[in-house]
C-alpha cells in the first residue's frame, strides 16, 4: 500500500557492498546460502553478511534505535546491487515473547501489498506467453465484467452504464474504476462489506466475521466485484483498488492453472524462493513474525467489536500471534493483492530478478523486453499518479511517478535518492521494497505492525542508508 519518495543512490551501495564481498569472501551469494531446517523450536541461523552492520552503521543504528527504544519488537534490511552479496542488518525479535526468535534474513513477515507487484510479474509473464493483452478487456477472461456501471454519486448506489470497458492495463495499475475497502466510502463501501469483498487477512477473529460473507473461491470472488458498480469511468483516474485481486482470477482463466499454483511454477519455484507463502506450514512457525497493533483508532477500524477501553494510546498489542496466527489456515482464495508471507532473503530475491530485467542466476523467468515494459509507466493516456495519500504510508511531494504492473514507476531521477526507473511498493504492516535498475541497486525493510505509518520508518532508514553511502563515496 506504499508509495516512495527516498530511496538509494546505487553507485556508493555498490562500494558498500563490494566492501561486504571483501570483508566475506568466504560468504557465497546471499540467494544461493542454505535456509535453516525447518524444524520446530530451532531458531533461524543468521547470514554471515549480517556479522558486519558496521558498513551502514547510521542505519544499524536507526534499526537498533527502534528496538531500544521499544517502538517495535524487531526489523530487518536488505540492501544489494548488482550480483554482489546482499547486506543484511536487523535488530531485536520477531515477538516480544521471551523465546521468540532474533530477527534476521529469514524471518517469516506478512508483507500484505506488497504481494501486488509479484501479481504483476505473474500477469506480465501471460502477456509474455500471448495468452493475454495489455488493452484486453477484463470480460474476455471474466464474463461478468461485459457491462459494468458506475456510481453517480458517493451517496447511493444509483449509476449509469461505464463509458468504456475495464482493461487488463487497468487492473494492473489501479486504473480500473474499482475500489477497496480500505479507502472506499458510502454506499459503496457497504455493499462490498455486504457482498464480502474483502480479499485480506488480519486474524482469526476478524477472518470469522469475514468468512460468513466472503466468496469462498476466486471465482466467484471476481464475479461479486463485477456485480457492483464502480467508483469512477474506467481508465480516467488512479484509486488504489482491488484490482490485482480480481487479475489472480484472470490469471486463472488465461493459465488454466490455479492463480497460487502459476506463482510457484513461474515465479517462486525458478528461482529458489523457499519461504514465500499463501498459507505458513506449522513448521515455519519459528521464524514467523507476530503482528502487532499500536493505537485504539487502528484497532477500532480493523475489528469494531474489539474491547479498546483498557488501551493504552500508543500500546503494542499482538493483533496475530505467530502460534495461532491466521496465515497457518489457507485462505478463502489465494490474495492477489495482500495474501503473502514471505522472508527478507525471498523478496531480495524477486527484486534480484527485477533488477536483472528478468533473469537470475541463469534462470530466464521473463524476458528482458517483458520485465522493462512491467517496471515503465502502464497508465492509461491522460491518467498520472502522485503518490498515496499520508493514510496509506505516501505522499505528494517528490519525483514526477507513473505506475507499472502492480507498483510506482520513477520518471524521473531524484536527486540524492533513487534514480528514473525505480519500481517497487509497500504493505499494510510497514515493509518496503524497492528496485533501481538502472543503477543495479535493491532494498527492502521487514516489519509488522498496524498502521504502517505509526512510526516515520521509511523517512528515517533511508536517509541513514544515503547517509552511509555518503561516507563511502569520500
Amino acid at each position: 500500500m506504499k508509495s516512495f519518495k527516498l530511496l538509494v543512490s546505487g553507485g556508493a551501495l555498490a562500494m558498500v557492498i563490494a566492501g561486504a564481498g571483501l570483508a566475506q569472501q568466504a560468504a557465497p551469494r546471499s540467494q544461493a546460502m542454505p535456509r535453516p531446517a525447518p524444524q520446530a523450536g530451532l531458531k533461524p541461523q543468521r547470514d554471515p553478511i549480517t556479522a558486519v552492520p558496521s558498513l551502514l552503521p547510521r542505519t544499524q543504528a536507526v534499526l537498533d534505535g527502534y528496538v531500544r527504544d521499544n517502538k517495535m519488537p524487531g526489523i530487518v534490511g536488505a540492501f544489494g546491487v548488482a550480483d554482489m552479496p546482499t547486506i543484511f542488518l536487523s535488530a531485536g525479535k520477531i515477538a516480544d515473547d521471551a523465546g521468540a526468535a532474533r530477527a534476521g534474513p529469514d524471518s517469516l513477515w506478512r508483507v500484505y501489498s506488497m504481494t501486488k507487484p509479484i501479481t504483476g510479474m505473474a500477469a506480465m509473464m501471460l502477456v509474455e506467453d500471448g495468452k493475454i493483452k495489455l488493452d484486453d478487456p477484463v470480460s474476455k477472461f471474466i464474463p461478468a465484467f461485459k457491462n459494468m456501471t458506475v456510481v453517480d454519486g458517493p451517496d447511493s448506489l444509483k449509476s449509469h452504464p461505464a463509458a468504456r470497458p475495464i482493461t487488463i492495463r487497468m487492473l494492473l495499475t489501479h486504473s480500473s474504476g474499482l475500489g477497496y475497502n480500505i479507502i472506499t466510502k458510502g454506499a459503496l463501501l457497504g455493499e462490498y462489506n455486504r457482498l464480502g469483498i474483502n480479499p485480506a487477512q488480519v486474524n482469526n477473529q476478524f477472518e470469522a466475521e469475514a468468512r460468513k460473507v466472503r466468496p469462498a473461491t476466486l471465482e466467484a470472488f471476481a464475479n461479486a466485484v463485477a456485480s457492483v458498480p464502480l467508483v469512477y469511468e474506467p481508465g480516467t483516474k488512479w484509486s488504489y483498488s482491488i484490482g490485482l485481486d480480481v487479475m489472480g482470477r484472470v490469471i486463472e482463466v488465461a493459465s488454466g492453472m490455479s492463480f497460487d499454483g502459476f506463482v510457484q511454477a513461474r515465479i517462486f519455484n525458478p528461482l529458489g524462493m523457499k519461504s514465500s507463502y499463501w498459507t505458513v506450514p506449522q513448521s515455519e512457525i519459528p521464524r514467523f513474525a507476530t503482528n502487532y497493533a499500536f493505537t485504539k483508532a487502528s484497532m477500532a477500524q480493523i475489528n469494531p467489536a474489539f474491547d479498546t477501553s483498557k488501551m493504552d494510546a500508543k500500546a503494542r498489542m499482538p493483533l496475530d500471534a505467530a502460534a495461532t496466527s491466521v496465515w497457518l489456515k489457507p485462505p478463502s482464495f489465494p490474495y492477489g493483492g495482500a495474501g503473502l508471507v514471505m522472508s527478507a532473503r525471498d523478496y531480495d530475491t524477486f527484486l534480484h530478478m527485477l533488477q536483472n530485467y528478468g533473469e537470475l542466476n541463469g534462470r530466464r523467468v521473463m524476458k528482458e523486453e517483458t520485465a522493462k515494459l512491467a517496471m515503465s509507466n502502464l497508465l492509461p493516456a491522460g491518467v498520472t499518479f502522485s503518490g498515496t495519500v499520508a493514510s496509506t504510508g505516501g505522499n505528494t511531494a517528490g519525483p514526477k511517478m507513473g505506475f507499472g504492473a502492480g507498483g510506482s514507476v520513477y520518471l524521473e531521477d531524484f536527486p540524492g535518492g533513487a534514480g528514473k526507473g525505480t519500481y517497487g511498493w509497500g504493505g499494510a504492516a510497514g515493509t518496503v521494497a524497492f528496485v533501481d535498475p538502472g543503477r543495479r541497486a535493491r532494498g527492502t525493510i521487514m516489519v509488522n505492525y498496524f498502521p504502517g505509518e505509526t512510526y516515520p520508518l521509511r523517512a528515517e532508514v533511508l536517509p541513514a542508508l544515503l547517509a552511509d553511502l555518503s561516507l563511502h563515496r569520500q
